[in-house]
C-alpha cells in the first residue's frame, strides 16, 4: 500500500544510513523499523492500572452533604476561635 508520510529531514538521513550499513534499501529498513517498534510497544503494553484501596472504617460525618459539612467545620473553628478570645 503506498502512502506519503513527511518524516523529519534528520530521521531521513539517519535511515538511509543506517540502510546503506546494512545494504538493504530505504523501503525495506524503513519496513524492519516500523514492525520493531509496533512489536515492542505491543509487548511493553501495560496492563489495566490498579489502584490499591484501604478500608478507612464509617465516617465521622455523612459524606452526602459536602457543602453543610464545610459549613460546620467552618462554623466550629469560628466558636472555637471567638471562645479563645473571652
Amino acid at each position: 500500500m503506498r502512502t506519503t508520510v513527511d518524516i523529519e529531514g534528520h530521521l531521513v538521513k539517519r535511515l538511509r544510513a543506517e540502510a546503506h550499513r546494512q545494504g538493504v534499501s530505504f523501503k525495506e529498513f524503513l519496513h524492519r523499523v516500523l514492525r520493531r517498534g509496533l512489536e515492542e510497544r505491543r509487548s511493553d503494553a501495560p496492563g489495566p492500572y490498579r489502584c490499591p484501596t484501604f478500608a478507612m472504617g464509617q465516617p465521622l460525618r455523612p459524606l452526602d452533604k459536602a457543602l453543610a459539612i464545610a459549613d460546620s467545620l467552618e462554623d466550629e473553628e469560628i466558636a472555637s476561635k471567638l471562645a479563645l478570645r473571652k
